[in-house]
This record gives C-alpha cells, sequence and structure tokens, in this order.
C-alpha cells in the first residue's frame, strides 16, 4: 500500500475579492501549517473571472469608478493587523500601478493588461485618483495570480466558470457541491461560501410597482446592481423618478448622461458645464434625507495618524458586555461611539490646525476623556476649546440636513441643494478641514469594532433591526462611502442644465392610474407633485435568503439546511436577512443539525458576520482581512486533520499556476 495521504479537497464557491483575500491567507500560512507532502486541491466556483468577480469584472462600462483614492485600496495585510498568521505585506492599487509608470519596480511577475486603456489609466495614475472599476479589476486579477504564485507546490488551484446550484452531504462526510453545467459534482471536505453581494427578486412593493409599469407601457427598475441594469428602454427626455441619492444614483446619472454621449467642458473658472446629447432622460431624485452622500475627501491627514481605536476599542466592549443586561445602541453604545469618532475629528484639528483652538491639547484630551459624550460639560468644553463651529462635530447636522427647512417651489430648493452641494465638495477638498478625515478613520475603526458587540448577542431586536441595520448602517454609507468630488461637480453642472431635478427629503412614492404615471412628493416642498412614467429604485438590493438571486443559498434555505440571523426578545423579532453563521469561524448554522456544520463555512457580505468590503485602506486593521487569516488557519488544520474519504471527482476544471 502506498504512504502516501490522499489528497484534501476544498470547494470556494465564488472567487471575487473575498475568495482572492482567503486564498492569499492560505499561502501565507501554508509554511506553518501545512506539510510538503500532502495534496491539497482547491476548487473555485465562480461564472466570472477569478479575483474581480461579479461586481469587479472588467466587462462593465469604462465610465464606472470607485468612491476610493488609489491609495486608500489594499488586498494586503501590514503592520496594523492584528492576527495570528503571518503579515505579508503588499502594494496598495496606487503603489501596484506605479511600476507601470516606472516609479516603482514589478512586486511580481505580470503581464500588463490587455486593455489598452487600463494600461493608460495605469501609467499615469496618481495616488489620490479614483480609478475605473475596470482597473480595480485589474488589480484583483494580480492580486489573485500572486496569491497562485505564492502556494507551495502541494496546492493547486482549479476554476470552473459556472455556477454552483447545490451543496449535499452529511455533517461527517464528504460534501457534494453540484454544478450548472456539469452532471458530476466536486467532491469536497470542506466548503467555503463566498458569493460575495448578491442580487434579489422583487419584493412585494416592486412587484406592484412593476404590475403597475406592464399595465400602463412604462419603465421601472427595482434594486439592482448598477453595472447590470438594462437601461435602455428609457426614451430621450423621458421624466425618470429616482429613489435613492447614494452611489447606485451616481452609476444611474453617469451611464444616462456620458453613457448615453453627453460631455462635460471645464469653465475658466472651474465649473463644469453639460454638454447634452439629446438622448439623455430627466432624472428627479430624493431619498430620505434629501441629499447627495457626502463626498469622499481628497487630501492626506496634516497632523499625526490619531492612535486609534482610544473610547471604543475591546476595553470598552469588555466594559459593555460586563454589565450583563440588554444593550440599546442608541443609548449604551452610540455615546461611546460618537466620542471615538469626536477623538479622531478633534485630534487632527489640534494637531494640524492649532490656531483653531483655544487649549492646548494636553489639556483638551484630559478633559475630553474624563467625559460621557452627551455631558453639559462636554459641550461646554468643546465650545470653548473650538471657536469656530464650522470646527466642531455636529452629528445632527451632519445626519439630516434638510431637517425643519421647506421651500416655497421647487426652483427655490434647487438652488438651495446645489449651494449645499458646493459647499460640501469645497470642504471635502480643502486640507484645512482635515479633521473631517481624523472622524472618517475614527469611522473605521468604530465598525471595526462592532462585530464583536454584534456577535455577542446582547443588543435587543429592536436595536439591530432599526439603529444596527437600519439606521447606523446608512449613516455609515452617508458619511464614509459617498462619491469623489467630480461626480457631485458633474452633479451641479447636471442640475444646472435641467436634466438632473432634486425632489427633497422623506420622498413618497405613489402612482396615478388616471394618467398612468409614477408620483413622488416631499415635504422638502410643500403642494408639490412630480409625475413620471419611469421609476428606478436607485439602492442595491437589501439581504434576503428566501428572495435571493443565488440558487445554492436558496435551496439550502427552503431545506432547512441553513439558518436566517433572526434576533428576538419580549418586545420585537428581527429577521435580518442574513445568513447565520457561528461567530468565531463562520461555520453555517444548520438548523437540524441545532449547531454550526462541521464542513460548511461563509464569509462576506450576505452573512450575520457584517463584515466590511474585503479590501479596505492600508493600516487599518481591517476586520475582513481578520477573518480571512483565521478562517484560512482553521481550516489549514481541520484539512490536514483529516483523512480525505475520497479524492476529487472528475470534473474538469481549469487548472491555475503562475
Amino acid at each position: 500500500m502506498s504512504s502516501t495521504p490522499s489528497p484534501a479537497v476544498l470547494v470556494v464557491v465564488g472567487a471575487g475579492p473575498r475568495a482572492t483575500g482567503l486564498l492569499e491567507r492560505i499561502a501565507a500560512n501554508a509554511p506553518e501549517l501545512w506539510d510538503d507532502v500532502r495534496e491539497l486541491r482547491i476548487h473555485l466556483v465562480d461564472p466570472h473571472p477569478p479575483g474581480p468577480g461579479r461586481v469587479w469584472r472588467h466587462e462593465q462600462s469604462a465610465l464606472l469608478r470607485m468612491n476610493s483614492m488609489a491609495e486608500d485600496v489594499t488586498m494586503f495585510t501590514d503592520e496594523s493587523s492584528t492576527i495570528d498568521g503571518p503579515v505579508q505585506p503588499g502594494p496598495s492599487l496606487a503603489e501596484w500601478a506605479a511600476q507601470f509608470s516606472g516609479r516603482s519596480p514589478r512586486h511580481a511577475p505580470y503581464a500588463e493588461p490587455t486593455d489598452p486603456d487600463v494600461l493608460a489609466e495605469l501609467r499615469t495614475l496618481d495616488g489620490s485618483d479614483f480609478p475605473t472599476r475596470r482597473t480595480q479589476s485589474a488589480y484583483l486579477d494580480w492580486v489573485f495570480r500572486r496569491a497562485l504564485a505564492q502556494l507551495p507546490p502541494t496546492v493547486t488551484v482549479e476554476w470552473h466558470p459556472t455556477t454552483a446550484t447545490a451543496v449535499t452531504g452529511p455533517p461527517d462526510g464528504p460534501q457534494q457541491v453540484h454544478l450548472a453545467d456539469r452532471a458530476t459534482p466536486l467532491t469536497a471536505d470542506l466548503v467555503i461560501l463566498a458569493q460575495g453581494h448578491l442580487g434579489s427578486r422583487p419584493a412585494a412593493e416592486h412587484r406592484d410597482h412593476a404590475a403597475f409599469a406592464r399595465r400602463h407601457g412604462r419603465f421601472h427598475l427595482p434594486p439592482e446592481f448598477s453595472a447590470d441594469a438594462d437601461l435602455s428602454a428609457l426614451r430621450p427626455g423621458e421624466h425618470v423618478i429616482l429613489r435613492g441619492f447614494g452611489l447606485a444614483f451616481i452609476d444611474l446619472m453617469t451611464l444616462l448622461t456620458e453613457g448615453r454621449g453627453g460631455r462635460y467642458r471645464t469653465e475658466a473658472d472651474g465649473t463644469l458645464t453639460y454638454l447634452p446629447s439629446g438622448r439623455e432622460p430627466v432624472l428627479h431624485v430624493g431619498s430620505r434625507r434629501g441629499v447627495p452622500y457626502h463626498s469622499k475627501t481628497r487630501y492626506q491627514l496634516q497632523g499625526p495618524r490619531p492612535p486609534l481605536p482610544r473610547c471604543f476599542g475591546p476595553e470598552a466592549i469588555d466594559a459593555l458586555l460586563a454589565e450583563d443586561r440588554p444593550l440599546d445602541l442608541r443609548r449604551d453604545v452610540w455615546p461611546l461611539m460618537a466620542k471615538e469618532i469626536g477623538f479622531g475629528h478633534y485630534h487632527e484639528l489640534f494637531h494640524a490646525h492649532p490656531e483653531r483652538t483655544a487649549l492646548p491639547w494636553p489639556d483638551f484630551v484630559a478633559a475630553y476623556d474624563r467625559l460621557g459624550w452627551y455631558d453639559e460639560d462636554m459641550a461646554t468644553l468643546v465650545a470653548t476649546a473650538i471657536p469656530d463651529p464650522a470646527d466642531r462635530l455636529d452629528f445632527e447636522a451632519l445626519d439630516h440636513p434638510l431637517d425643519g427647512l421647506t421651500f416655497p417651489t421647487p426652483e427655490a430648493f434647487q438652488d438651495h441643494l446645489r449651494d449645499h452641494i458646493t459647499r460640501d465638495v469645497a470642504r471635502r477638498e480643502d486640507p484645512e478641514f482635515s479633521a473631517d478625515l481624523g472622524a472618517f478613520l475614527a469611522l473605521l475603526s468604530v465598525y471595526g469594532q462592532l462585530p464583536r458587540l454584534v456577535a455577542a448577542g446582547r443588543l435587543t431586536a429592536h436595536s439591530v433591526a432599526e439603529q444596527l441595520d437600519g439606521w447606523w448602517h446608512g449613516f455609515f454609507g452617508f458619511l464614509a462611502s459617498g462619491p469623489p468630488g467630480f461626480r457631485l461637480r458633474q452633479l451641479l453642472a447636471l442640475s444646472r442644465s435641467g436634466i438632473v431635478r432634486f425632489l427633497g427629503a422623506g420622498i413618497r412614492i405613489d402612482t396615478d392610474e388616471s394618467t398612468g404615471t409614477f408620483t413622488a412628493t416631499s415635504p422638502t416642498v410643500p403642494g408639490h407633485t412630480t409625475h413620471a412614467t419611469a421609476l428606478i429604485e436607485a439602492y442595491l438590493p437589501g439581504p434576503s435568503l428566501d428572495r435571493t438571486e443565488d440558487p445554492l443559498l436558496r435551496g439550502l434555505y427552503r431545506e432547512g439546511a441553513l439558518a436566517e440571523e433572526v434576533i428576538a426578545d419580549p418586545t420585537h423579532t428581527h429577521r435580518s436577512g442574513l445568513l447565520a453563521v457561528s461567530p468565531t469561524d463562520g461555520h453555517l448554522i444548520d438548523p437540524s443539525l441545532d449547531s454550526p456544520h462541521p464542513r460548511r463555512i461563509a464569509l462576506g457580505a450576505p452573512t450575520n458576520s457584517r463584515a466590511v468590503a474585503a479590501f479596505a485602506r492600508p493600516r487599518t486593521n481591517a476586520p475582513a482581512f481578520r477573518q480571512n487569516d483565521a478562517v484560512a488557519r482553521a481550516l489549514l488544520r481541520a484539512l490536514s486533520a483529516t483523512e480525505a474519504e475520497t479524492a476529487t471527482s472528475p470534473v474538469n476544471g481549469r487548472p491555475l499556476r503562475v
């Protein structure tokens, strides 16, 4: 008998950034945790190219861009990463791009991108530029290939460019991963689900609007990924209501203007004028807040990096959990979160712009540390130390800029909102207001600490539903995930041209059977109703296991082989639509076992780990990187311990090796 052990087999469903990050961590940890004799076969299942995956695939409009600067995007761990595995630094997107302009040596053997437009962009890309998504696609492709090159010879990877439709198998035996285009499934010791952001079939409200549109020959688009949306049925000059003012709206705005042949001219004063092609529809946009997301900052810290976390870190969470009672996010947790964000803001203000402060930093921070965020003495301290209200952090004004405002005519509101956007862009591009970046970095730190608190299960069901998944998620996106400033300058030009019209806050969408039109009203402009022949829900689909477009997850859910996160207390039950996983290692909670499934793990967007993006800003101890490392180490140990029941199935994938 041969003494060579049977191969271990891992199937990863999804091959986008999350799977790529996991593969990078497998390569980093393999020298310690995988022997040099036994073979490990990794199968990647995804109809889209490995590395970029669906969302970041090259095949999308060249007009679509990231909302992060090139220097703020990385797929690699660094000195800030608190992980058990080895830190293996790698280039940010900006550092990687520099090799193509001759500004730095190559980081690993890599052929130039075949798309000449992407290569031209890389050769001129500056760290403060907002790259196209196609350029990010090229970076993710390189990261994936680098991870392959760093795997030991005993670890091989195959890509199956198809869809996984089901996974079967007993918890104590091999798992069968069924593929859409093959009769024979893949057989695995462990299965990782890393499908990323998923589409959903329309909810009831959207189905009603779709039925109305069919009856009257109108256009309706439910929540959908912008790059996938078919907008061809919208006619030139057609009036369209868009509900949502975030990044999905910005993408749709771009596709329906520049994407239809329009262009911008820069005037002598630096403002933009839109030159229409004549094929654009008229876009009427509104949302709950009625304003676009805050512009991304385009500057670096002017002072030293704030030491984070300070007010909302492990010790603060330990203290909250030690109280052994149900927690309300706004009452019990938000004051610490707000104080942390305030610390980041004021640390930068005092260190970079001391002329605008009236106390020495040591005196201010000593008092700041003693006080609670809502203490009356805190308000006095801030007012005394920071004379200009524009330098103080006012969350209510940031969160609801139209509260209490009404306008007599739509035109009066157009003028007001154009002024609001102009001031926001100017502030986010002026390093004199770099304290906003300090607040942003603290906001990221807060986000990274929250998963542990959520996993402890101490937040009330109402708090998770209304405050965490509702208010906080929206507030974080509004402050931290806005568009680049140039997009908002384009929005201003479109507004001045009349192609974009602002509706206001708290918009209500109805239908008018007599005219066959969708209608929109807002308390911001009382008494005014907008009629349109098209309605677009300009936001991404929310999580939903019963409506997910992913056949594997939908099948497991209907079979009762996975669980939706349900948080219940005596006063409220919250069904989040997220996939329930064990908080420590990501194993699927299998209701039929009443425990985590030992051979199935899920990572990333669809899960209740509520992890942030698979790539992150450098030196922010990214939660996704921490999770990737922990899971990679756990699965290598688990696979090392198994006597693989069967070898891999005869299904042929695409062997990948650099």
